[in-house]
């Protein structure tokens, strides 16, 4: 079996959530240890690690970023190598990524080329969100790279294919938690209490009127409550409830005009129902915006290649904190598909393995043929 298919399904089976991927980091750090060190120099940052492979006659540094968290979802795959963690899993493919990153760093440690590489193994993508503090360190300013790339896998497209697309591909991201306080009181005698329960629910269907009312149609955006919680019986008006959701924008003017209205709603809830609502937005993710003429450019190096099937993608109201970077530094990030029947953030996701060679070989083509 290929050696990193190995790798994935080795850390397949420990996955830990953002900020806690000690195991993650060991494993890493075990492999990277085996590896020609004659060029190689790694930090540490938090539980993440940069990596930098000194070029032969540098001009300048070329980046590449893999996240390694996992997320809070029990597997249901009954693969001999599912999670050993109990309720986490690699479910949106971080374990696909690592060893992808890994290969590519084997494949350079041992055939250096003129520019320098640094691959950054970055914590915390699904949450709390790593990029924009690992942005900041000293360690990565140190190395910062002048062009920077990633990948995320698809499990939509048949493994080998490659797609992307200028511009915008993910959108800004921000979380959204409301608390709402009010009067509890017995079922019997509403009149004497501040249902929150009906305040929370009056607030969710007001909330739809955003999007079709306050963003510019030939806008997107999304504004999602997946959670609402309050009470403790049946007979009990609770004095409580709470709401989690997300809001998704393909602008940043869109995202500034959708909290907007958000805080602006609230209000009338609070003058209406006699009642305090408390908002926290949480952390909230930079839209990913391909570098134009970088993403031109791989893209035509990705038709020319026999083994890659390309397709044109289009943005998608997915979020990836990797934007942070690219806000930064000249890059891009593309889809690698790896067909899988179930999607991202699923149980049962099982992508297939065989896009694992295909991407470390395709993109040791292209960082050869772009560092020489």
């Amino acid at each position: 079996m290929n050696r990193f298919v190995d790798i994935r399904r080795d850390l397949h089976q420990i996955p830990e959530l953002g900020f806690e991927e000690v195991k993650t980091q060991q494993y890493l750090l075990n492999y990277l240890s085996e590896l020609p060190q004659d060029r190689l120099t790694l930090k540490k940052w938090h539980t993440g690690i940069i990596v930098k492979i000194r070029g032969l006659n540098p001009k300048r540094t070329i980046g590449w970023r893999t996240d390694i968290d996992g997320l809070p979802i029990t597997e249901n795959t009954n693969l001999p190598f599912s999670s050993k963690h109990e309720g986490r899993m690699h479910a949106c493919g971080h374990d696909f990524h690592m060893s992808i990153a890994l290969g590519v760093a084997t494949h350079f440690a041992a055939n250096p080329i003129n520019d320098d590489l640094v691959f950054i193994f970055q914590p915390a993508e699904e949450g709390p969100g790593g990029a924009e503090p690992m942005m900041a360190s000293e360690e990565l300013r140190e190395w910062m790279p002048d062009e920077i790339y990633a990948l995320h896998i698809a499990p939509e497209h048949p493994a080998g294919t490659i797609a992307t697309k200028p511009g915008l591909l993910f959108a800004n991201t921000s979380e959204l938690f409301i608390d709402f306080k009010g009067k509890g009181g017995h079922a019997a005698y509403p009149h004497e209490t501040r249902d929150m329960i009906v305040a929370a629910s009056y607030f969710v269907t007001q909330l739809q009127s955003i999007v079709s009312r306050n963003v510019d149609p030939l806008d997107s955006a999304v504004v999602t409550i997946g959670k609402m919680t309050g009470g403790t019986v049946q007979n009990v008006i609770a004095d409580h409830a709470r709401l989690e959701g997300t809001i998704r924008t393909l602008s940043p003017e869109a995202m500034n005009k959708v909290k907007s209205r958000v805080q602006s709603l609230l209000k009338g809830i609070e003058a209406s129902f006699e009642c305090e609502a408390e908002i926290d937005c949480g952390s909230g993710y930079y839209q990913v915006f391909n570098n134009p003429e970088v993403t031109e450019r791989f893209i035509q190096f990705a038709k020319e290649q026999p083994d890659i099937q390309f397709v044109q993608s289009r943005e998608a109201m997915t979020g990836e904190d990797f934007g942070f970077m690219l806000k930064e530094i000249p890059g891009m990030m593309f889809w690698l598909g790896v067909g899988s029947e179930y999607g991202l953030h699923h149980a049962k996701l099982n992508p297939n393995e065989t896009a694992i060679e295909t991407a470390i070989s395709f993109i040791s083509r292209y960082f050869t043929a772009l560092g020489n």
